[in-house]
């Protein structure tokens, strides 16, 4: 018997909707947001009336280009946690009240655990057990994942995540939200070995960026003379924009080079204490054109066997909760109607 799952996504900014059949995705519909560029950043408030607007149009085109009926569906997922909790609420209120009105099992997902199958839509698949690296705006972790619900987290940020390291040095920058995929563009045309930045100390598996983001604020207040607070180097507001202008491509790839071998080291770490080769990438910033190119160089290196989802999968997409709920109802792993979603949730099933 078939197991058809609707799924929504709602943790952030991104309305999306998907369908999948026996783990293969049918659908992946996806609205972006595009009122918080005027914000310098993502405005709670106006994601979650945002996604108001969007769910029904969403689910409606994800359904019709699953080419399925209502009553096909087997279960109704959705996104419990983490996120906004404003943008967390609409989807789950509509996913609870689709599964009441179908009668129908309600599956809530953790949505870092579904950034890390997402590695599962493409093909090939990595094999379990596997490694993986989950990069996003919000979290930056390594996951050994030992079964699709199996997996244990072995290093996470104790401070910023990458993602914010990379937002947060583009507004400094004076680039446009969001920022991170124009350092990324800019870094394409620069020179990484211009401008040294800090590597953090830091002993186990655990990542921390907000030294970077300290000296790289006081690099670019210095006019790239300090990477420390002092004053007989501080440049004046005019010296500071022109050092930018002149140097922009280096500045980018300088900071973007640091923050990938922070990400690789540790990941390099992980194979090394596990054993294990089959390594994966997965969140927001796996769709960095530097990230990517960086892993699978150091892949082929140490003969790893690397994976990174299509580009579609990178994001926040409802196509990986479709896929972690399926997996979760082969288990009967269900939910009540009174499941509430919640903004913070450590895990590790």
């Amino acid at each position: 018997m078939s197991v058809t799952i609707l799924a929504i996504e709602s943790s952030c900014d991104e309305t999306s909707a998907a369908v999948c059949r026996d783990g293969i995705i049918l659908s992946n519909e996806i609205a972006t947001q595009i009122v918080h560029e005027q914000y310098g950043g993502v405005v709670p408030e106006l994601a979650g009336r945002a996604h108001m607007e969007h769910i029904v149009p969403v689910v409606d085109a994800a359904i019709k280009k699953a080419g399925v009926d209502l009553q096909e569906l087997n279960a109704v997922g959705f996104t419990q946690a983490p996120g906004l909790i404003g943008s967390l609420l609409v989807g789950a209120q509509f996913a609870k009240s689709m599964a009441l009105a179908l009668g129908r099992p309600l599956i809530g997902v953790h949505h870092m655990q579904a950034h890390v199958l997402a590695n599962l839509i493409g093909d090939p698949a990595p094999e379990f057990p596997f490694l993986c690296l989950t990069v996003s705006g919000g979290h930056t972790q390594i996951v050994l994942c030992k079964s699709p619900l199996d997996m244990q987290v072995l290093g996470e940020t104790i401070d910023d995540a990458a993602g914010e390291a990379f937002d947060k040095a583009a507004k400094i920058l004076g680039l446009p939200y969001p920022g991170g995929p124009l350092i990324d563009r800019y870094a394409s045309q620069g020179n990484p070995d211009r401008f040294q930045f800090p590597e953090p100390q830091i002993p186990d598996l655990n990542f921390s960026f907000s030294g970077v983001k300290t000296s790289f604020l006081y690099f670019l207040k210095n006019a790239g003379k300090s990477l420390v607070y002092k004053e007989q180097f501080l440049a004046s507001e005019a010296e500071r924009q022109q050092f930018i202008a002149d140097n922009l491509p280096d500045i980018c790839a300088s900071i973007q080079s640091r923050i990938v071998s922070i990400l690789l080291h540790k990941l390099k770490k992980a194979v090394q204490l596990t054993g294990v080769k089959q390594v994966c990438l997965a969140g927001g910033v796996s769709a960095n054109s530097g990230l990517r190119k960086a892993f699978l160089e150091m892949g082929v290196r140490h003969h790893w066997k690397t994976y990174i989802p299509d580009f579609a999968y990178c994001t926040d997409n409802a196509a990986m909760i479709a896929l972690t709920a399926y997996h979760k109802y082969l288990k009967q792993d269900f939910v009540s109607l009174d499941a509430v979603p919640t903004a913070r949730s450590s895990w590790d099933s």
